[in-house]
């Protein structure tokens, strides 16, 4: 029999759950479908919230061949293969076949590459799914051709509209008289994942002999501890050790972190993933405090390219101890967030006349840059004048959190600026 995720996997758009912004009713997936043009695109988002299968859906109601491959099984070979079935199924006036790559951000290269053309050429249309940034995975030409599509974590709502659908519609759960008493401990363990929810109420079901099911959060953490990877058949554990990981950085904790690092490296986790994530880290967590975890993270980040696995385990290693041990700011995270903030809040300021560019005559006799003071003609290589717009000239977007090395930068601050940085 199928698994319980499988068997619920919805057909159409209107059995979809979730994803407003793109299947609702004036979402962009729905009004594509609708116009009988589709594109090529890439859904990028968490496990279990339902890429696969709007990727069936848009095939199904499109009314055209479907092909899937696998980016951790299929070759160069296994590409053009289908590139040549999908030539000799398509049909005058009618829509490209299309292909679906679930995990392209695995696809190598050279992967890559041999699909270039025949996206380009129309010969299929490109669905890719992934759970990384595609703009750190995928090749720049074939990003170019493709929308990127944001998909969320479920919330709670979408998640308990699933679980009573499965428990009300499926044949074989209907017959073991289900009762949700509670329901809490399954929300937290599914983390926004239909797909691990699901599988969380299979498990449950299959531990309880005879029907009438109370089903209560006592229940599912005691049979989730007893069964602790029973849940995750998908290694959606993926995103709770990474969490972990990273939190254990920010909190200081090495000896944690190593762990973590530990499980991701034995659970064959792609290093690079890794990698990335300590840089990210490096300039979130650590930042200002100390500058220097910024260049380790991405000397740890080469070295890994260059020499490969297992033993680019090593500089990771060394990066992830230096990072746990370094003191931490999160000053510039904070300040670009609230600068980000302040943007969309109050549109396009104008920029102020002095500091304009004016690379030609008519600029100059308008004012642009009029009145701007070199800074390195005074002492100090510094004199005040206004850099931002009129309407923000008193904001505040970086603060100080006064690590020791931090502290030198705001002192500068307060030296240059006077009462501005004073708090």
């Amino acid at each position: 029999m199928e698994p319980l995720a499988e068997r619920m996997r919805p057909r159409t758009l209107d059995d979809y759950v979730g994803q407003e912004h793109l299947v609702g009713k004036n979402g962009l997936m729905r009004k594509m479908i609708e116009s009988g043009k589709v594109s090529s695109f890439i859904l990028w988002g968490p496990p279990g919230v339902g890429k696969t299968t709007l990727a069936e859906i848009v095939a199904s109601a499109m009314k055209v061949p479907f092909y899937t491959l696998s980016a951790v099984t299929s070759g160069v070979k296994d590409v053009r293969d289908v590139i040549e079935r999908a030539k000799k199924g398509s049909f005058f006036n009618n829509a490209s076949p299309i292909l679906f790559i679930d995990e392209i951000h695995r696809f190598s290269k050279s992967q890559q590459d041999s699909l270039l053309g025949a996206v380009e050429r129309g010969v299929v249309t490109l669905i890719g799914a992934t759970t990384e940034n595609p703009s750190f995975e995928v090749i720049r030409p074939l990003l170019s051709r493709c929308q990127v599509y944001v998909l969320k974590s479920l919330d709670k709502d979408a998640l308990q509209k699933i679980l009573l659908h499965a428990i009300n519609t499926d044949v074989e759960l209907k017959k073991k008289h289900i009762e949700l008493k509670e329901t809490g401990a399954m929300m937290r363990f599914s983390g926004g994942d239909a797909r691990k929810l699901l599988n969380i109420l299979e498990l449950i079901v299959e531990s309880v002999e005879g029907d009438g099911i109370v089903i209560t959060d006592k229940k599912v953490e005691a049979e989730l501890q007893a069964n602790p990877l029973a849940y995750d058949k998908q290694g959606d554990m993926h995103y709770d050790i990474i969490s972990a990981f990273i939190k254990s950085i920010r909190g200081s904790d090495p000896d944690a972190a190593l762990y973590w690092m530990a499980r991701m490296i034995e659970g064959g986790e792609d290093p690079k993933f890794i990698a990335r994530r300590i840089v990210i880290s490096a300039a979130e967590d650590i930042g200002l405090a100390n500058p220097n975890a910024l260049l380790l993270a991405n000397a740890a980040f080469d070295a890994v390219e260059k020499i490969g696995w297992p033993e680019g385990r090593i500089p990771l290693a060394e990066a992830v101890v230096y990072l746990a041990t370094s003191p931490k700011s999160n000053s510039a995270y904070m300040g670009i967030n609230t600068a980000i903030e302040e943007v969309r809040k109050s549109g396009n300021q104008p920029v102020p006349m002095h500091i304009r560019n004016a690379p030609t005559k008519l600029m100059a006799q308008l004012g642009y840059h009029d009145g701007y003071k070199y800074p390195h003609d005074y002492p100090g290589n510094f004199t005040p004048q206004q850099y931002l717009p009129d309407e923000l000239m008193d904001k505040r977007f970086w603060k100080a959190q006064h690590s020791p090395a931090e502290e030198k930068l705001y002192q500068r601050m307060v030296n240059c600026w006077g009462d501005r940085y004073k708090e």
